[in-house]
């Protein structure tokens, strides 16, 4: 059974966590939890990481590692799940022109929430300051996503991919910071719709300890 470790948020961690869920894998989630104000204390991680040093050779969060031997450490989400797809390839795309659209699209979905981490990851005052035109500009954004769905069920195309659990956290996050965000986005709220009632991934999402589960750092707004 692999191991996932990761700050207890959603964060990096969310898709990997959906992506294992929906392929059946039973998976041992460690989350570290971030001390609370003024100091954020990350002595939780902190203070094992040094053991991990005699598994990883580069011990990072997020990690995952399985009893058969494979194992990985990388704080970028993109590897991460490239990583996960060499055990899982059917959700890696069936063609090379699949493949290389997964790779956008997960490439894409980063972008988009490295604009959420911008603004998130600053005081209050700050955040309720930027939000409103940041929701001016993010539209261009999710229009283009819109159109690349086009009559697609998925991102990628007829069938799901790695591409589709970046884009589904990434997507809620904005309707979480903004309850019509998506209004304008009939499509990418069919996405949502179609992702929250795959199976596994519906029960999951019904779980408490999943939608109590913060989205962010306790240095970040909540959102």
């Amino acid at each position: 059974m692999p191991t996932l470790g990761y700050w207890k948020t959603k964060g990096l961690a969310q898709p990997i966590r959906l992506l294992l869920t929906y392929a059946g894998e039973e998976f041992e989630d460690v989350q570290y939890e971030q001390g609370p104000p003024p100091d954020f204390s990350r002595e939780s991680w902190y203070s094992v990481k040094p053991k991990f040093g005699e598994i990883f050779s580069f011990p990072n969060l997020p990690y995952i590692a399985s009893s058969s031997g494979w194992k990985k450490t990388d704080s970028g989400l993109f590897i991460a799940l490239k990583y996960i797809l060499s055990f899982y390839v059917t959700l890696d795309g069936d063609t090379d022109k699949e493949k290389a659209i997964v790779d956008m699209i997960i490439d894409e979905a980063m972008d988009l929430r490295l604009g959420v981490i911008k603004i998130t990851y600053t005081s209050v005052e700050n955040y309720e300051k930027w939000k409103p035109d940041y929701f001016k500009t993010v539209p261009t954004k999710l229009a283009q996503f819109e159109r690349h769905l086009g009559e697609n069920d998925w991102f990628a195309g007829e069938k799901i991919t790695a591409a589709d659990f970046s884009m589904y956290e990434i997507l809620i996050q904005h309707r979480r910071m903004q309850s019509d965000s998506l209004d304008a986005f009939p499509k990418l709220r069919a996405f949502l719709d179609r992702f929250e009632c795959l199976p596994r991934v519906k029960e999951y999402l019904s779980l408490d300890k999943v939608k109590n589960l913060p989205t962010s750092s306790k240095i970040a707004v909540p959102i």
